[in-house]
């Protein structure tokens, strides 16, 4: 059984064992109860953390399509717009597009604005052209559209009838349904006001209105606000055949069970790191089993929860540290050096979580490098 010791905070260590390896194996079958993306992470060059590590990167997509989950490629748990520019987003789009075709595996890509200057003035057809652009690539390449929310247009837009207009400009034009995306500043400070109000309620409200103007080019919409009653109102009133994507890292458990009239689908970043529990816990649904659901994904929680902690935004390094855990990658370095961004104390009790989620796929391993991790900081037994 092996067994570390890890810092709790600048005075206490404490000894821990961890002792309980990943349990769950593919689907012997496609997933048929829930549809459920998991955002992936890219994989950097250990040698030069500006370049993406294209053949750990893909083998990841595999792992994550091997568990019967999609793959929602070049959002932010990919570091877009946060170290990940376009031109690395569009060969990441076109090369995952490939990798998926042959074996008919889910994927829908991120298209947003994210190339225009953010210190160059810009209209809204600035904005729309944009985004045209971007949908474009994504579709050239035989890709489904996630229509991502744009710093851009949040920053230009004086009214909600501006987001409509955009809106409605970029989803007449697609060849198949897109998927929305709502993420809350928690995520992205600069996305505040989204829809064009700072009040929630009436942010809904418009994104509905839009929705419902739009039914037939839209297949969900996934929105990230780590609020999940916002997320129950606003899934009881999307039209019929518009399907709630949950992005709540809090509480995806039970917005994905759902109540007697409605459940969310996932379109989630923590499903990167889980991919085997989320893939068991919905295959429990599939045969009609809640409760073995609900037993696989609680322990999970509590580990999503802390990778999520403020500032969320910089849940990309507890994704990806996990990654390096169980062996998805030889080291532990992310673009731009973000991998600092999480204290040692927050990676150690990281580390405890996933345990306890029974989410390790070799826990020796995974000691074995956090160990490394301990002594790169020069971090001793205390």
């Amino acid at each position: 059984m092996p067994e570390i010791i890890l810092p709790i905070d600048n005075r206490r260590s404490m000894r821990v064992s961890i002792d309980r390896a990943s349990k769950y194996r593919p689907p012997a079958k496609p997933l048929t109860s829930r549809v459920a993306y998991a955002a992936g992470h890219v994989v950097v060059n250990p040698t030069n953390p500006n370049a993406i590590d294209w053949d750990a990167t893909l083998a990841f997509r595999r792992h994550l399509w091997s568990y019967g989950l999609g793959v929602a490629e070049a959002m932010d748990t990919a570091q877009r717009g946060m170290g990940l520019d376009w031109d690395s987003a569009r060969d990441l789009i076109a090369r995952s597009l490939a990798e998926a075709h042959p074996t008919k595996s889910l994927i829908a890509c991120g298209a947003g604005t994210d190339h225009l200057s953010p210190d160059q003035p810009t209209t809204l057809e600035d904005i729309v052209a944009a985004y045209e652009h971007q949908c474009e690539w994504v579709e050239r390449n035989g890709g489904r559209v996630i229509l991502m929310a744009s710093r851009a247009l949040c920053k230009v837009a004086k009214s909600p009838d501006d987001y409509a207009t955009v809106y409605s400009r970029i989803l007449t034009q697609l060849r198949q349904p897109a998927i929305l995306h709502w993420l809350g500043d928690m995520f992205d400070p600069k996305l505040a006001g989204y829809w064009g109000s700072t009040d929630l309620s009436e942010a809904m409200g418009i994104c509905v209105a839009i929705i419902r103007d739009h039914a037939q080019k839209i297949d969900g919409i996934k929105i990230s606000l780590l609020d999940a009653q916002r997320e129950v109102d606003m899934r009881a009133k999307l039209p019929e055949g518009v399907r709630m994507y949950t992005g709540d890292d809090f509480n995806y458990d039970t917005l994905i069970l759902g109540d007697l009239n409605h459940h969310s689908d996932a379109l989630l970043g923590i499903f990167d790191a889980i991919a085997p529990a989320a893939s068991a816990a919905i295959q429990a649904l599939d045969h009609n089993n809640p409760a073995e659901f609900t037993r696989i994904l609680a322990p999970t929680i509590p580990l999503s929860r802390h990778i999520f902690e403020h500032p969320t935004y910089s849940y990309k390094t507890g994704i990806i540290f996990l990654a390096y855990l169980n062996g998805h990658q030889s080291h532990f370095k992310m673009i731009s050096g973000q991998e600092t961004e999480r204290s040692i104390e927050h990676l150690s009790k990281l580390l405890v979580l996933a345990n306890d989620a029974g989410i390790l796929a070799d826990p020796d391993l995974a000691c074995h490098r956090m160990q490394g991790i301990l002594d790169h900081a020069g971090i001793a037994a205390r």
